[in-house]
Formats: C-alpha cells, structure tokens, sequence
C-alpha cells in the first residue's frame, strides 16, 4: 500500500492510487485528530486529494518535489 497507516499519523509513499481514497477517509474517520507526512509522496490521485481537503489534516511533512509541494499546500491551505 502506498499508505502506511500507524496511530495518529499516516505516511505517504511514492503514487497514491485512487483505490487508496475510501481506506483514507475510513482512517480519518477512525481518527480525526490524525496528521500526515507527505514527505515520500511522488503522486496523488485526485481522489485522496479530495478526502484531504475534506478532513483538512495537519501536515507533518511536505512533498520534497517542489511543485508538488506547492500544489498540495494551495490546495490544503486552512
């Protein structure tokens, strides 16, 4: 899986798939105070985009791709 779930935070590794969405929001649902490290995120599909715009998690790790950094940050901004 391209997302590694542990207590209260979930890692994002090289391209996350749309089949990763639904899981994602169950997760959140489990644990809604949860943040997210998208320090290894090479990809993401609009889908999980979408649950995390949703949630509005807080983000312990950015992308190190600079313009996916970017994208994601315009996108999630509080």
């Amino acid at each position: 899986m391209a997302i590694e779930y542990q207590k209260n935070v979930a890692f994002f590794r090289d391209v996350v798939a749309v089949d990763e969405a639904e899981t994602l929001l169950e997760w959140f649902q489990k644990s809604p105070e949860a943040e997210i490290d998208l320090s290894d995120l090479s990809h993401m599909h609009t889908a999980c985009l979408q649950v995390l715009m949703a949630v509005r998690p807080v983000v312990s790790a950015w992308p190190h791709d600079e313009l996916l950094k970017k994208w994601l940050q315009s996108a999630l901004k509080k």
